[in-house]
């Protein structure tokens, strides 16, 4: 079973970013080829049924499983990034952290309106980041057609605050 792959396979890191924190590092399945197609396949045929116009990939992680999903589901691939790191016209929405305020942005052409936008980052927690970005969806007047992550803490309740952009929250391996 895939949960028990990545399980198995992600490394927690005691104290980072700051003390009290349990850091699940994903860098060990990028190490393992046959565990990285897993993980795209595992996506795809859990995305099979919806009806998807682009994917959205969040920085930085969001990339390096979103970009080969698109590849797989035959999309677009749409970055959104930190501030001030897209050199075109951009749509830019901030957003609270645990610990301070973010801000995230998209391309002003990159997500055309009326579209089904799937949102992809390696790690579901609060919901934060998520949240921003079906926010920047939403701003361009497209439809959020649903999360995916790679892990999923449970305990930070992070679901609940997706859930008013999109039912279709697809976790891999949950916490």
């Amino acid at each position: 079973m895939i949960a028990d792959k990545i399980k198995k396979t992600v490394r927690d890191i005691p104290d980072f970013p700051k003390p009290g924190i349990i850091f699940k590092d994903i860098t060990p399945l990028l190490i393992d080829f046959k565990l990285r197609e897993e993980l795209i396949d595992a996506f795809a045929e859990k995305l099979k049924h919806l009806k998807i116009d682009a994917l959205i990939g969040v920085e930085s992680r969001g990339f390096l499983f979103g970009i080969p999903l698109a590849n797989r589901l035959e999309i677009p691939f749409v970055p959104v990034r930190k501030a001030g790191k897209l050199p075109y016209s951009t749509y830019k929405v901030s957003y609270d952290l645990e610990y301070g305020q973010a801000e995230v942005e998209i391309h002003s052409d990159a997500i055309h309106k009326g579209s089904r936008v799937f949102i992809h980052d390696d790690l579901l927690a609060t919901g934060g980041t998520a949240g921003a970005a079906a926010q920047l969806v939403e701003k361009m007047g497209a439809e959020v057609a649903g999360f995916g992550f790679i892990i999923e803490l449970s305990f930070l309740k992070g679901r609940e605050n997706l859930l008013q952009y999109s039912h279709n929250i697809i976790s891999l391996a949950t916490y």
